[in-house]
C-alpha cells in the first residue's frame, strides 16, 4: 500500500508574502508570474497540490512544480521562467565581424560600381560567396540594415558617389575662386 504524500513546507518571509500577494493581485504582471504567485499563496494556505490545482483550475503536477521550484531557488524565482536552450545562431561572431567591416568598405574597394542601385546587397552576397559564407544570401537587405543599425552602421543609406562629387565640387569652386 502506498504511504501519504507528505506535505511540503514552503518557508516565506513576510516581504516575500508581501510582494506575491502584489502579484497575484496585478492586471498589468504577465499572467504566468500572476498564476505562480497565486499558487505559491494558494499552497501556503492549504499544502494539498490537488486541493489548489484544483482551485486555481490547473493540474496538480504544475503546483507541484512550483511549489518545488520555490523550495529549491526561493519563492520570487520559482515566479519567472527558467532560460531555455533555444536555437543556436547560424551567423557566427567572424561572419558578423566580417559583415561590419564590408559595410565600412566602398562598393569600389570591391569592384563594385557605386552609382549602382542595389551594389551593396549584390556586395554582400557575391563577397560572401567568395568567401565561402553561405548564409549571407540568406540574410535579406532588411535584416542586414537590422543588424547594422544595431551597431549604428548604415551603409544602404550612405551614397558615397555623391558624397565623393560634392566633396570635388566644392575643392573646384574653391580653387576657381583662388586663382580669380
Amino acid at each position: 500500500m502506498a504511504a501519504w504524500r507528505r506535505a511540503v513546507e514552503l518557508a516565506m518571509s513576510d516581504e516575500e508574502i508581501a510582494t506575491l500577494t502584489t502579484l497575484s493581485r496585478s492586471r498589468i504582471e504577465l499572467a504566468s508570474r500572476v498564476s505562480r504567485a497565486q499558487m505559491l499563496l494558494a499552497y501556503r494556505e492549504n499544502p494539498s497540490f490537488c486541493a489548489v490545482g484544483q482551485r486555481l483550475g490547473v493540474h496538480h503536477q504544475t503546483v507541484q512544480r512550483c511549489v518545488e521550484r520555490a523550495l529549491a531557488d526561493g519563492p520570487l524565482a520559482a515566479l519567472d521562467d527558467r532560460p531555455r536552450p533555444g536555437k543556436e545562431p547560424t551567423i557566427t561572431p567572424e561572419a558578423k565581424a566580417w559583415l561590419v567591416s564590408l559595410a565600412c568598405d566602398k562598393a569600389k574597394d570591391h569592384g563594385y560600381p557605386c552609382g549602382r542601385r542595389g551594389s551593396w546587397r549584390a556586395m554582400r552576397a557575391n563577397t560572401g560567396r567568395r568567401r565561402g559564407m553561405r548564409v549571407w544570401p540568406i540574410w535579406s537587405r532588411e535584416r542586414c540594415a537590422r543588424f547594422l543599425g544595431r551597431e549604428e552602421i548604415k551603409p544602404h543609406k550612405v551614397r558615397y558617389y555623391l558624397e565623393n562629387r560634392d566633396a570635388e565640387f566644392e575643392q573646384k569652386m574653391a580653387e576657381g575662386k583662388s586663382k580669380s
